[in-house]
């Protein structure tokens, strides 16, 4: 498994190996271990799965408050996304700054988002399945966002004509700037 630091080193991209035969492939894509023996000291608690049918989809930008921040650990199982982690920690030099990183089923990349930074992805590929881990559980009282299109964070989208397809939720998070509860 290879991990490697990004623009932003707080977020990882990890890749694990694929041991592949005449019958498909095989991939530990974690292993606890493997994780601590590159620094990375974190309790997975949750898995989850989500599948977004038509390309433009957006999920994000989301985050949830303490007592119920996540870490996460994201992986496409089909289909491809452009994963974004964004810098919320009002006292980091990165602080509204954000990565951008392609996870698809063929390069097998994942993306560690650490807690302390918002999360979203656009979907570039119809029926695309990601498959996360997290360190908290979710929770309703502690989900935040941040607008998906805030000018001052400035993520490049790839969108199809006509925008994103978003939920109701992910239409109304406020920008970086009018956001209360971000980390310190």
């Amino acid at each position: 498994m290879q991990v490697e630091d990004t623009a932003i080193p707080a977020v990882k991209i990890v890749t694990p190996k694929r041991h592949g035969d005449a019958r498909g492939f095989f991939s530990e894509v974690y292993n606890k271990s493997v994780f601590e023996a590159a620094g990375l000291h974190i309790d997975f608690v949750q898995d989850n799965h989500s599948v977004s049918a038509a390309v433009g989809t957006l999920r994000g930008l989301h985050f949830q408050t303490s007592p119920f921040a996540q870490d996460k650990l994201l992986r496409v199982a089909r289909g491809r996304i452009l994963d974004v982690a964004v810098d919320i920690r009002r006292s980091s030099p990165t602080f509204g700054k954000h990565v951008a990183v392609e996870l698809s089923a063929g390069n097998w990349r994942q993306l560690l988002v650490p807690i302390g930074f918002a999360h979203g992805f656009v979907t570039l590929e119809p029926d695309t399945e990601v498959l996360y881990k997290t360190s908290n559980f979710y929770s309703l009282p502690n989900d935040r966002g941040v607008a998906w299109d805030d000018p001052d964070i400035g993520i490049a989208w790839p969108l199809p004509p006509g925008g994103p397809m978003l939920s109701d939720k992910d239409k109304r998070w406020p920008r970086l700037k009018d956001a209360e509860e971000l980390f310190a």
